[in-house]
């Protein structure tokens, strides 16, 4: 009898054990819902109309890490480089690779509980993809046809502007993703000092009804048009939890124990030339100006080893060939062909202008960096006021130094983004049918070889969170993937490693997350 009481006593206690444990997990997992992501940008405008940002501009980039948070897209890449299906189950094409079909998710709603049709991924692909395809839906699905070969189209469709959106009668912009946008207000002056502004911000809610389950977050507050050292003092005091780092500034977070995670380098700092200037291949001032540019010490003291010197057009993570880009330092040389132009070419007897496209503190002291170096070559070099930022090429006889985001997960179609943005290419197309990598290669080769464009540094993204910010899993190539973050309890959240990205990339999901 005492041997059967010991029994039912210990069932007993093994029970509360295991309902206890129960209680521990479902109160973690509870934990983890809830709460408000406070975000800094230095972006002072965005768009949320995929339609309206310029290509490779860095408006662009921040305006697509916020439109993620209201759109979905047909596919998207994991960080082990599989496509997943997202609006899109699954898909096929033909053995050329000139017709495809995606079958989409039933019962993915808008955020206003309306149901999203064929028609509606067939009228924003439209608005996104180049006239050249041809695009139809169907029941519930979407064909895409193209005369020429696009093995790349799932690259295209997982980045860039390539969102879902329907287009309501009031022109505003309707999404299926994780969140909506409750609240957007534009930058004011405030009426006591004129002077003083504002900044914009936009608040985002979760999305209950989401295919793709409810987010952690209830919300997500952006603030625009943030300082570098504000951002990082509203870090540092509580006031934001995910911040911008400039490249210049990464070291001095780190020594003050900041959480920095960083991208792979996904904006490249470059000239260009204006095309009065930018005629033959063989132009010696180009050249000059070239072998005048110490490309290691801007990446190692300028901008503290936070970039890499860059020879070629397209990074190494994207291409897969920039390493057999070599970009020479050689002053001697340098100065030799400065030495035999005539006396009234540009860089001369009158100065070379040098306009600031992008603006920002760190982009003027990579231009200043540029006119000391070109200085060294005996090469007269002005800053000359900035200019209207990715609006083309300008005939005003100079150099323009400018950044460009690469955005889209195909270097074939990076490169004739690139290419047209610039008016590089005369046909407008790449050249060839086809994506070979040697074809891009051979047409990158060319255009720096002519020297159309030197590439100086590329840069990654470098993201400042708080301890308490749990679950960080962005992308190598800058896709922040906010609905995955939770926010622990400023109690008990322990920072986190920050030497490597990898560690800080939890593989948790929300539960109905996409698979």
């Amino acid at each position: 009898m005492k041997f059967m009481n010991s029994r039912w006593l210990a069932a007993i206690s093994v029970s509360v054990v295991l309902l206890s444990v129960g209680c521990v997990v479902a109160s973690a997992e509870a934990a983890r819902y809830g709460g408000t992501l406070h975000v800094r940008l230095h972006a002072s405008n965005v768009s949320l109309d995929p339609r309206e940002w310029t290509p490779g501009s860095l408006s662009g980039a921040t305006s697509q890490k916020l439109a993620s948070l209201v759109y979905d897209r047909v596919v998207t890449l994991d960080d082990y480089g599989k496509f997943r299906p997202d609006l899109a189950m699954e898909w096929s094409h033909d053995a050329l690779c000139r017709s495809w079909q995606f079958r989409l998710r039933p019962g993915v709603k808008f955020s206003d509980d309306s149901l999203l049709t064929s028609a509606d991924v067939a009228t924003a692909l439209k608005a996104t993809l180049p006239g050249t395809i041809e695009i139809s839906a169907s029941e519930n699905s979407v064909v895409l046809r193209s005369a020429r070969p696009i093995p790349d189209l799932l690259e295209q469709l997982a980045s860039g502007n390539h969102f879902i959106f329907r287009v309501q009668m009031d022109s505003t912009l309707l999404g299926t993703g994780p969140f909506s946008v409750a609240e957007s207000v534009p930058a004011t002056r405030s009426e006591i000092n004129p002077s003083a502004i504002k900044p914009a911000h936009i608040r985002f809610t979760a999305n209950e009804g989401t295919w793709s389950g409810r987010p952690f977050l209830d919300s997500v507050e952006v603030t625009l048009g943030e300082p570098s050292l504000r951002q990082m003092m509203e870090l540092q005091i509580g006031k934001a939890e995910v911040i911008e780092i400039a490249p210049d500034l990464v070291r001095k977070a780190r020594q003050e124990g900041m959480r920095v995670w960083s991208s792979s380098p996904v904006t490249m700092v470059a000239l260009r030339f204006d095309p009065a200037i930018a005629a033959p291949a063989e132009d010696p001032l180009r050249e000059a100006v070239s072998l005048s540019l110490d490309r290691t010490t801007m990446a190692n003291v300028l901008l503290q080893r936070e970039a890499q010197p860059a020879a070629a057009l397209l990074p190494q993570w994207l291409s897969g060939y920039a390493f057999l880009f070599e970009a020479s330092f050689r002053l001697d040389r340098a100065k030799e062909l400065r030495g035999g132009l005539p006396g009234s070419e540009v860089g001369v007897t009158q100065p070379l202008r040098l306009f600031l496209d992008t603006p920002g503190d760190l982009f003027k002291l990579m231009a200043e960096r540029v006119a000391v170096n070109a200085r060294q070559a005996n090469l007269t070099v002005q800053l000359a006021p900035a200019m209207n930022p990715n609006s083309g090429p300008v005939s005003s006889g100079g150099m323009h130094l400018f950044a460009w985001h690469f955005e889209s997960l195909s270097a074939r179609a990076e490169m004739e983004g690139f290419a047209k943005q610039w008016q590089l290419l005369e046909g407008g197309d790449l050249p060839g049918t086809a994506v070979d990598l040697e074809q891009l290669y051979q047409l990158e080769r060319r255009l720096i070889d002519e020297r159309r464009v030197l590439p100086l540094v590329v840069l990654p993204e470098y993201v400042g969170l708080r301890s308490n910010v749990k679950n960080w899993n962005a992308s190598g190539w800058g896709d922040w993937r906010l609905a995955d973050v939770w926010l622990e309890s400023e109690e008990v959240a322990t920072p986190e490693a920050t030497e490597s990205p990898r560690r800080m990339n939890a593989t948790t999901r929300h539960p109905g997350a996409r698979p």
